[in-house]
């Protein structure tokens, strides 16, 4: 039986197989691409607050380092497995090579769910991982982030743990073995926002292209976390408006106009948008199949299938969560007119600013969050612009311009390079 954890590997081997095809890629260069080079897995007791000892299963996948240090996210989800993280490593490897960032692309995570744990076990299990992984991560070889389940707090302590195994010489310069940390323990301001923020950027670049005012737009956000909270919070300022959301705990929709505002500060208080305003309990499907003109998916992967699709009706979808959409279900959509900005463009807000992050730390140097916003801007402007150029250029879809644009990059340094030995 295929389960979406499988499509979504599978689809994203298929898309880098076809677009290899298309480039008419270097044979050496498509071998490599096809399996990560690095799998790690690593089983590991730790100790619960009632004394039993339990035993986790961790993942970190490096699958590609020709530009740069593996980085990537980490995931603690009951979900989490093998074939997801060989996934989203490759997903990582595309993504910022497209937006000419100096690293590789890498994903980790922890088979449980973090919500049953006290706060103590939780840091039990972060700094027992750390120890498991021992020298396969590094800050020059492999560099872990936040990602679903895991949060700043987290960062720090795989930071403090990482640092108090270094040598003396070494401690200081060890604080840039993970990013997306708190201010106060070597983080950027930004970071928090700048998946969101990016999703956003690259809805402007969008906009500009098409010459739509983003005022007089309406949009629905699929997922209320960390993304698509700040994508709402940006598009607000920008003054579209939010007409729905959907996530774990049900869906809300308000042709007149959900406060974003008020919404964030009730999810942080409540845990989803249930309840919100009183408004009606509204199922799954209607989320999908309400009109608006934007939709933002930032939720998890494969959300957008086939039957999904043909229900849906908007102008454009910008994929803030990784692989959110089927290529059945894009498929649809795409002859039905929606456009599409990628995950691997849409949300590189996210590791782009990990990597100012990561640069901050080595430099021992400190950026303002309008310094970081600008950075970002410019990263971001030139990767849409460069992807719509190819993409009207060679008539694809966005998707397989991005990979494109991605992969040509990549073989441009391997055969530069050549393989050694």
């Amino acid at each position: 039986m295929t389960t979406h954890k499988d499509k979504l590997y599978t689809s994203v081997k298929n898309k880098i197989r076809e677009v290899s095809q298309t480039l008419n890629l270097s044979q050496s260069v498509k071998t490599i691409l096809r399996q990560p080079k690095n799998e790690i897995i690593v089983n590991f007791p730790v100790k619960m607050d009632n004394g039993d000892l339990k035993l986790f299963k961790g993942y970190r996948i490096q699958h590609n380092n020709v530009l740069g240090p593996f980085k990537g996210g980490l995931r603690f989800h009951p979900c989490v497995n093998l074939d997801e993280v060989k996934a989203l490593a490759a997903l990582m490897t595309i993504k910022c090579s497209l937006v000419d960032l100096p690293l590789g692309g890498g994903k980790g995570g922890i088979k449980f769910d973090p919500t049953k744990l006290s706060q103590a076990e939780l840091e039990r299990v972060t700094r027992r991982f750390v120890s498991a992984l021992g020298s396969n991560i590094s800050p020059v070889h492999d560099i872990p982030a936040p990602d679903v389940g895991t949060n700043a707090q987290i960062m720090v302590w795989m930071m403090d743990t990482y640092m108090n195994l270094a040598g003396p010489n070494e401690k200081h310069l060890a604080r840039g073995i993970v990013t997306g940390k708190t201010i106060e323990c070597g983080g950027t301001l930004g970071r928090e926002q700048a998946t969101g923020r990016g999703v956003v950027m690259c809805i402007e670049e969008w906009a500009k292209v098409n010459n739509v005012d983003i005022s007089s737009l309406t949009y629905s956000v699929q997922g209320f976390g960390n993304v698509g909270s700040w994508a709402a919070d940006a598009l607000n300022i920008l003054g579209a408006k939010l007409t729905a959301v959907n996530d774990h705990t049900g869906t809300i929709i308000d042709s007149s106009g959900i406060d974003v505002n008020r919404l964030r500060a009730y999810v942080k208080e409540n845990g989803g948008v249930k309840g919100f305003d009183k408004l009606e309990e509204r199922s799954r499907e209607s989320f999908f199949s309400h009109q608006c003109d934007i939709m933002v998916p930032a939720a998890l992967e494969n959300q957008i299938t086939e039957e999904e699709a043909e229900v849906m009706n908007m102008k454009l979808i910008a994929e803030g969560a990784n692989g959110p959409t089927t290529p059945e279900a894009e498929k649809i959509l795409l002859q039905k007119g929606v456009e599409f900005i990628p995950d691997v463009l849409a949300n590189a807000g996210g590791v782009t600013v990990s990597y100012f992050e990561w640069v901050q730390n080595r430099t021992r140097d400190s950026w303002t969050e309008e310094e970081v916003n600008t950075k970002l801007r410019r990263k971001l402007q030139k990767a849409y612009k460069e992807v719509a150029e190819l993409q009207k250029e060679q008539n694809v879809d966005m998707r397989t311009a991005c990979y494109m644009k991605s992969i040509k990059n990549l073989e441009n340094v391997y055969l530069q390079r050549g393989i050694f030995p």
